[in-house]
Parts: structure tokens; C-alpha cells; sequence
């Protein structure tokens, strides 16, 4: 009878670790939901987009159970620090200033900031200089917003809570350029609001204002979370399962 009571013991602590451990497991994720094709809410309020599905793919190779919180860009770092979720995954780019905060995997991908202006307009040159006084939009709270008020001080700077909102306003004449993602302002070109309106000059890609990539973000002295996410990150690039998700939204490879 002891024996079985051991075994049952044992068998009962064994559970007990195995619970543990996939509890351990369970990771919540934030992104935005309003910067696509990167990431988005269809029609049923789903989120879906590129940065989702590399999620679900990284959180299938680390055997993750994964759930996602949907969150406003100009909050979304104080919501990871407040421990809303655990990690943010929506296009947020590896920069000095943000590590202050958090801590990055390695990029996921990287693609460069381009300006877009109507193609009545007459804008050729995006320098600072050719756009003094002009009307230039972005949305807060990121890279590119900084980077015009830092570069393009002659230049009226408007910044908008969403990406799309940038973008009406361009489509509307209430802007003269809009700065943003290059893959971002694709999509939007291949729609029918977007007709309007054509890429213009290089892509901007200065580290010191646009980082080295997206990575993902996690509370300060998570490195083991970071490193699981990091071999989950090299896995998928090397098995395949990136190219899939990427030649979905791209027809070139972001990484």
C-alpha cells in the first residue's frame, strides 16, 4: 500500500511541475491594432497582420500559449510596465531612447521610412530645406515624428494618434507629406484613398533616429524571455515559416 502511495505522491508532484511549467508558458502579448499591414482589426474585431503572425509563429516555436491585448500606440510601453502584458509586438523599433525603458530581442525586421506626397502637389525634393513651411504628418509618439521635429524645424509638424488618420489628411490636402514605414504606406498606396498620392525621395534608414529594426519589447531585466523569443526568432527564419508569413504581406523580404 505505501508503494502506491508513493507513486501516487509522486505521480501528483509530477503534475504539479508539469502545471508549473506551462503556466510558465503563457505569455500575453501587445500590439497596437491600427498600423497595418503589420497589425490590424478585421471586420469581427480580430487582430490580424504581419506582426501577429509572426507572434502565433515565435509562441508555436517556443510551445507558448499566447493571448493578445490590443493597446493605443502613446500608451503601449507604460502598459507593458504596468504588466498589462508581457511583451509588445507591433513594429516597434529598436532605439536608444526606447531602451532606456525596455529591453529588445533582435530586429525582426527592418524597413526603411520613406515620405509620400500627392502627385499634384509638385513636391519632388523632401529635404529640409524644400519643405520649409510646408504641412508634414506623422503619427506621435514615434520614430519618424522625431525625426521630423529634430530635421525638419522649418516645417509645420502635425502628429496624429493612428497612422490613418495621417493618412486622410494627405488624401484630403491638409497635408503636404506624410513621413512613415515605407511597407506601411505601400498598403495604403494600393488602395483607393491612396491613388492620390506616390512615394517621393531615399528611404531613411539613420540609426540614431530609426534604430536598427523592430524588435520585441519586454520589462527591463527579462532576458530570459528575450532569449527564448531571440532562438524563436532565429528558428522561423531558418525553417521557413518567416518566408511564409512575409511573402503574405510583402512581395520583398523585410527582415
Amino acid at each position: 500500500m505505501k508503494i502506491f502511495k508513493i507513486l501516487a505522491a509522486a505521480g501528483l508532484a509530477l503534475a504539479t511541475v508539469i502545471g508549473a511549467a506551462n503556466a510558465e508558458m503563457k505569455i500575453r502579448i501587445g500590439t497596437e491594432g491600427a498600423y497595418p499591414p503589420f497589425n490590424f482589426k478585421d471586420a469581427s474585431g480580430e487582430l490580424k497582420g504581419f506582426d501577429v503572425d509572426i507572434a502565433k509563429a515565435l509562441c508555436a516555436e517556443m510551445k507558448a500559449e499566447c493571448s493578445f491585448v490590443a493597446q493605443d500606440w502613446d500608451g503601449i510601453i507604460p502598459a507593458l510596465l504596468a504588466k498589462k502584458y508581457d511583451a509588445i509586438i507591433a513594429s516597434m523599433s529598436i532605439t536608444e531612447e526606447r531602451k532606456k525603458k525596455v529591453d529588445f530581442t533582435e530586429k525582426y525586421y527592418s524597413t526603411p521610412a520613406k515620405f509620400i506626397v500627392d502627385k499634384k502637389g509638385g513636391i519632388s525634393d523632401v529635404s529640409a530645406d524644400a519643405l520649409k513651411g510646408k504641412n508634414i504628418g506623422a503619427q506621435g509618439s514615434t520614430i519618424h515624428a522625431n525625426f521630423l521635429e529634430d530635421v525638419y524645424k522649418s516645417s509645420t509638424i502635425k502628429l496624429y494618434k493612428t497612422q490613418d488618420e495621417a493618412n486622410a489628411d494627405l488624401a484630403s490636402g491638409r497635408l503636404d507629406a506624410i513621413l512613415a514605414d515605407s511597407a506601411v504606406l505601400l498598403e495604403w498606396l494600393k488602395t483607393k484613398d491612396g491613388g492620390c498620392c506616390k512615394f517621393t525621395g531615399p528611404g531613411f534608414n539613420d540609426p540614431k533616429y530609426f534604430g536598427v529594426g523592430a524588435g520585441i519589447a519586454v520589462r527591463k531585466g527579462e532576458t530570459d524571455l528575450a532569449a527564448s523569443f531571440n532562438k524563436a526568432i532565429k528558428a522561423i527564419r531558418a525553417n521557413g515559416v518567416y518566408k511564409k508569413i512575409n511573402d503574405k504581406y510583402f512581395p520583398f523580404d523585410v527582415y
